[in-house]
C-alpha cells in the first residue's frame, strides 16, 4: 500500500508588521474614508488650489448643510482636514499630513497617524 503525503493544513503566519498604535489609528482614518460622500470631499479638496467652504460642498454634492457638517466633521476628528472659521462660515483646508502618507512612508519621514510600524 502506497503512504500518503501528510500536509500541513495551515502555513504558520508571520507576526504583524503595524503596531497595536498604528493600527487604531489608521482605523480612524479608514471609517472616516469608509462614505462615498467623505471620499468625494476629500478629492474635491486635492483637486482644489484652496480651502472649500461648506455650502460649496453642499452645492457639488447636492447635501443638506447638517449631513455636509456631519461628513466634514468626521473628516476633521480623523485628522484628514482643518477646520477654519471665516465669521459664520467654516472653510477646510486639507491638512498637509494627509497628502504625505499616500504610500508606504519612507523612515525618515512618517506621519504617526500614517506609520506601519
Amino acid at each position: 500500500m502506497k503512504e500518503l503525503t501528510v500536509l500541513q493544513c495551515c502555513v504558520p503566519l508571520a507576526k504583524p508588521t503595524i503596531s497595536d498604535q498604528a493600527a487604531e489609528n489608521l482605523e480612524v482614518v479608514f471609517q472616516a474614508l469608509a462614505d462615498r460622500h467623505r471620499v468625494k470631499m476629500l478629492n474635491i479638496l486635492l483637486s482644489s488650489d484652496d480651502e472649500v467652504c461648506v455650502c460649496d460642498f453642499e452645492e457639488l454634492l447636492g447635501l443638506k448643510q447638517s449631513r455636509t457638517s456631519y461628513h466634514l466633521r468626521q473628516l476633521v476628528d480623523a485628522g484628514l482636514i482643518a477646520r477654519e472659521r471665516r465669521g459664520t462660515y467654516s472653510c477646510h483646508p486639507l491638512r498637509e499630513r494627509s497628502t504625505q502618507c499616500q504610500s508606504r512612508p519612507s523612515e525618515t519621514h512618517s506621519p504617526a497617524w500614517c506609520s506601519w510600524s
